[in-house]
């Protein structure tokens, strides 16, 4: 049996740290009513992921789109637009927080935010003014990320 040197297992681990971590992905759905009875919603409403991850809007349900609000975004990140009907899928590279909306549910509270690594957006994402009951959602989305 052969032994295996210590300078081999040590030169092994150095070059295993250098291996960035896999992204994950996560799946966020849009449905016309959530498991609590809320009409017209993302589920879930609220994720924590890390740069690099990807998130699949999923169209469960027919008549919605997932589309980057404006103003809540960090900097340096590309907005998105997801066609009707459809899945879309994004990948999150910058740190920060991020808003999302259902186009044509916005007003009725239709809303996601997902929290990137370490935000520093929060101040300025918050102060971003919503229509109709997506301000109370957003509202309650900011508190959670408080927690």
């Amino acid at each position: 049996m052969k032994t295996i040197s210590l300078t081999a297992v040590a030169t092994a681990v150095a070059m295993l740290a250098g291996v960035p971590a896999f992204a994950a992905d996560h799946e966020i759905k849009m449905l016309n009513r959530g498991a609590d009875g809320t009409m017209m919603v993302f589920e879930p409403a609220y994720l924590e992921i890390a740069p690099g991850d990807t998130v699949t809007f999923v169209a469960t349900d027919k008549s919605h789109n997932a589309e980057t609000i404006a103003g809540m975004l960090p900097e340096g990140a590309e907005p998105f637009v997801g066609k009707m009907n459809q899945d879309v899928s994004y990948t999150f590279e910058e740190d920060g927080v991020y808003g999302i909306k259902c186009k044509p549910h916005y007003a009725m509270g239709m809303v996601a935010l997902i929290k990137v690594g370490d935000p520093d957006n929060v101040a300025e994402a918050e102060a971003v003014s919503h229509p109709g009951k997506a301000k109370t959602v957003f509202q309650d989305l900011f508190a959670e990320l408080a927690e």
